[in-house]
């Protein structure tokens, strides 16, 4: 059953959503982070370029029009997505808020890593951010914190991310 706002000045539809992922880590010479190559003794091992950072945002883009996940999207069982640069799976989840009449007002991005540090490449990370998502670096937040060494991720296992996005929709009728 329908709900009717019973206020003659409806409220804007700003919805949020969230995203986590998680990906092992192993031998390699980069990590790629929202976005950015890092030079690292470690990659992220993944069907795609296992960028936490961009699984988690799409996620969380995904979410604000409950358009299910990435892996409905982008199976990991199809070949075709094997080695994708993860930036094609947040230019989708952009484009389909779009397509819902919303309009991204801005993301946020937590890493959660022991190594490498991320302060160096944060700039780097919320720009490409803005740039995959056609919105101002001023909208797009990038921080990192570590595991204080417990657990997989402590002990330099994987990294993780946390993703949250806001997105207004055009008013209700």
């Amino acid at each position: 059953m329908a709900h009717e706002d019973p206020s003659p000045h409806p409220l804007p539809d700003v919805r949020t959503g969230n995203g986590y992922d998680v990906h092992r880590l192993v031998d390699g010479t980069h990590v790629t982070l929202c976005g950015v190559e890092i030079p690292h003794d470690q990659r992220l091992d993944g069907h795609s370029d296992a960028d936490v950072g961009l699984h988690a945002l799409t996620d969380a883009l995904l979410a604000t029009c409950a358009a299910g996940d990435i892996g409905d999207h982008f199976p990991p069982s199809d070949p075709q997505w094997h080695g994708a640069a993860s930036h094609i799976f947040l230019s989708h989840a952009a484009a389909i808020v779009r397509d819902a009449g919303g309009v991204i007002l801005n993301v946020d991005v937590t890493l959660i890593a022991e190594e490498p540090k991320i302060g160096p490449h944060r700039l780097a990370m919320r720009s490409a951010l803005a740039g995959i998502l056609g919105i101002s670096v001023e909208r797009c937040s990038v921080k990192a914190t570590t595991h204080e060494t417990i657990g997989s991720i402590g002990r330099r296992e994987g990294i993780a991310a946390i993703a949250t996005a806001s997105v207004v929709y055009g008013h209700r009728s």
